[in-house]
């Protein structure tokens, strides 16, 4: 009987480990995510992106948009993409 008792004892624990090893690993991936999320690479690529999507609708108020994105951008990177003229 005690032996059935261990047995069944023993289970929660391994189900608890398991559930703190996920929520660790969860947590160290979300911190790695925001660390290394927004990089100047990355932002480069969203700008490429939106510039070309720019000159397909030539929408005004995207423009501004992406020009305040660019602004940001070579400020943080230190870049030199060159502004769009919205005119």
């Amino acid at each position: 009987m005690f032996l059935q008792w261990k047995l069944t004892l023993q289970k929660p624990k391994t189900i608890r480990n398991l559930i703190i090893t996920i929520v660790g690993i969860s947590i160290i991936a979300f911190l790695l995510n925001t660390a290394f999320g927004n990089t100047c690479g990355i932002q480069h690529f969203n700008l490429i992106s939106d510039i070309e999507t720019f000159e397909k609708t030539l929408d005004p108020e995207f423009c501004e948009e992406v020009v305040e994105n660019i602004l940001t951008f070579n400020e943080q990177c230190d870049a030199d993409i060159e502004i769009l003229d919205c005119g």
